[in-house]
């Protein structure tokens, strides 16, 4: 492994200053994220974690990323994960299981590490936790959506050694609480954001009127199917409407049978092209519902539909809070009624006056999201956590805003 290196267990400077950014001076911050999938396999998840450690590297810091597939970005440095005997049996059943037991084996190999940052749930921090206290090094876990409660007794036993959370919505916060981690230890937030690419699409974009745009995995969590069951009751008021949703899986024959007049499925997009599809649109929208295994956080299509300048309707199972405060800025249907997702179409799609009000409050309500600033943040809960602190309280680091 490439980088400087200190003996194991030596001590390092304090170093947390001025609003969330770290004084690296000679001694940077060595960080490990474990995340199973990059891109460009599809995911907000996926994305968030290419996207920190790439800003991390940009900040100065020496980032290495493990993961099963997908792409290590520019500046970041690969983990070679090597097979164990006890992941191939645990293989038979959970491949992401197998991947945190080779994970913990691979931390030894590594020289040292100030920080490792899980992206998964309670499965690899079951692992991942005894073998980060080993080394002593602080475990903090960033849970993206919601957790299986079915499986809450093992819970507490598989948080026993992480540091700190960092719950992307008020989804995964709830589950963790309910999962019996006090409210210190987690800090709520969501991904960044990148803010200047999106203000040069939407500068370049006209919008299309009566194009409404849905973007997710055709999987059953999306719920496409009732997006565009509710796209056809709008239909027949509004015939000029049509729907386009973008994604790929395993749900596209069912969907596609669906579908008729209006409908139009553009398949797996780069991130350039499904920004610039969003971008055209009159509205978002995000039908998500909780399964028994799996749910949302703050879906980053969302908030980058709001930054996009494009009106945003989800469900309640996707809501944006706590880190979108205005509920004026984005609507909100009862998860699973497609009459009262009709009902906010037709409001969006017909009061030009009140969606333009509502779209300058959603670019506002994201406007500190970059992703400098999301960064200087997560530093701030890695100090913290490192220190043994509880979760430092939020700060507007308008300056770094503007980095």
């Amino acid at each position: 492994m490439g980088g400087r290196r200190r003996a194991a267990g030596a001590q390092r400077p304090a170093r947390l200053a001025r609003c969330g950014q770290i004084d690296l001076g000679e001694d940077d911050v060595r960080i490990l994220h474990i995340g199973y999938r990059l891109p460009p396999d599809p995911g907000g998840k996926e994305r968030y974690i290419a996207r920190l450690a790439r800003e991390q590297v940009l900040r100065g810091h020496e980032v290495l990323v493990a993961r099963r597939r997908g792409d290590v970005p520019p500046g970041v440095e690969a983990v070679t994960l090597k097979p164990t005997r006890l992941g191939r049996v645990a293989a038979r059943r959970s491949d992401p299981v197998a991947f945190a037991l080779e994970c913990a084996a691979a931390l030894p190999r590594l020289g040292p590490v100030d920080v490792v940052n899980l992206h998964g749930d309670h499965r690899e921090a079951l692992f991942l936790g005894p073998a980060a206290r080993r080394l002593r090094v602080p475990l903090l876990l960033t849970v993206h959506g919601a957790l299986a409660m079915g499986q809450r007794a093992v819970m507490p036993w598989a948080f026993r050694h992480v540091a700190g959370f960092v719950a992307i919505g008020a989804r995964p916060t709830a589950d963790l609480r309910r999962a019996g981690v006090p409210a210190e230890a987690i800090r709520t937030m969501s991904s960044g954001l990148d803010l200047p690419r999106l203000d040069a699409i939407r500068a370049r974009t006209v919008v299309e009127p009566g194009l409404i745009v849905s973007v997710g995995s055709l999987v059953p969590v999306k719920n496409h199917a009732l997006t565009i069951e509710a796209f056809h009751r709008l239909r027949a008021v509004r015939p000029g409407v049509r729907l386009v949703i973008a994604g790929e899986g395993p749900e596209r024959a069912r969907l596609e049978g669906l579908a008729g007049e209006g409908v139009e499925f553009a398949g797996q997009l780069s991130g350039d092209d499904v920004h610039a599809l969003v971008s055209r649109a009159e509205v978002f929208v995000l039908a998500s519902r909780r399964l028994a295994s799996i749910g949302e956080g703050i879906p980053t299509a969302a908030l980058e539909a709001l930054a996009l300048g494009t009106a945003v309707v989800v469900s309640s199972d996707a809501t944006l809070g706590p880190v979108i405060a205005d509920r004026d800025a984005y609507r909100v249907f009862r998860s699973g009624s497609a009459e009262d997702l009709v009902a906010h179409l037709r409001w969006v799609l017909g009061t030009g006056a009140a969606r333009a009000r509502m779209v300058e409050r959603g670019r506002r309500a994201v406007s500190d999201l970059d992703w400098p600033r999301t960064a200087a943040v997560i530093e701030d809960w890695y100090e913290a956590a490192r220190a043994g602190e509880p979760a430092p309280p939020s700060r507007p680091c308008r300056e770094t805003a503007r980095g």
